[in-house]
């Protein structure tokens, strides 16, 4: 269980109130040197909390709460609290880490464009945002895909996907690929479409079908998960494939 001392609730609550009253406003560097206490003592459960993001590096601790481009009313504040509760017990728990809690949108609704954005008229947006978050809180539409993979242009990137596959044969697309048994029939077919769908995956284990196949008989349901569809329940099938890239190694 992760922990926090009485006198940094303390400095979370007085935070909020000051935020709520208008007395301060948003400053991380600064509600960062309230709650980031060394010489406290750290014995009080800290409240359970979700990350939809959490990534351990060597030197630092990044969070990210992913949250819908419209919150309710009343939303922001909530989820300021959690997230400096949050931030204290992490950095109590990993006290010689430097600790990073975004909150993250993938678009924004108030741009003209797909990909571009505007923080400071995006929060403007919403409900209270710019009263409980400064913008270097916030992750938004591109800088959210760009921080995730570590590279450039990645909303173009998976828009790009998109409308690419979301075409109007789609389903007809889908259910082919669905069909294991057209994995046989024809198998340029099957490649040409698992390339337009960006099904990488599934086209490496094409090409290792003979060292996948010549390995079948070691496990017993390993012509099962073989002949299992590549989809189940409309998503990509990964567990099929980690066990038949498994058998390559044995």
């Amino acid at each position: 269980m992760l922990k926090v001392s009485q006198e940094q609730k303390n400095a979370i609550a007085n935070i909020i109130t000051d935020l709520k009253n208008k007395v301060s406003r948003p400053d991380l560097n600064r509600e960062n040197e309230l709650i980031f206490l060394t010489t406290t003592h750290a014995n009080l459960d800290a409240n359970s909390f979700t990350a939809d993001v959490f990534i351990e590096e060597e030197t630092k601790i990044i969070a990210i709460e992913l949250k819908t481009v419209q919150p309710n009313a009343g939303e922001m504040r909530g989820e300021k609290q959690k997230i400096l509760e949050a931030k204290t017990a992490l950095f109590n728990r990993f006290y010689n880490k430097e600790i990073e809690y975004y909150i993250g949108f993938p678009f924004d609704p108030t741009s003209d464009t797909s990909t571009e954005a505007n923080k400071s008229k995006f929060l403007c947006s919403i409900i209270d945002g710019h009263k409980y978050f400064a913008s270097d809180e916030i992750l938004l539409a591109s800088e959210l895909w760009d921080f995730l993979s570590g590279g450039k242009n990645t909303m173009e990137y998976i828009l790009d996907i998109i409308n690419k596959i979301a075409t109007k044969d789609f389903m007809k697309k889908f259910k082919y690929l669905d069909d294991n048994t057209n994995r046989k029939n024809d198998i340029k077919i099957y490649e040409t479409l698992l390339n337009d769908w960006f099904l990488f995956s599934e086209i490496e284990l094409l090409n290792n079908d003979f060292k996948i196949t010549k390995n079948l008989h070691k496990e017993t349901r390993a012509r099962r998960i073989y002949n299992q569809s590549i989809f189940i329940n409309g998503e990509y099938n990964f567990e099929r494939y980690n066990f038949l890239m498994s058998l390559m190694e044995k």
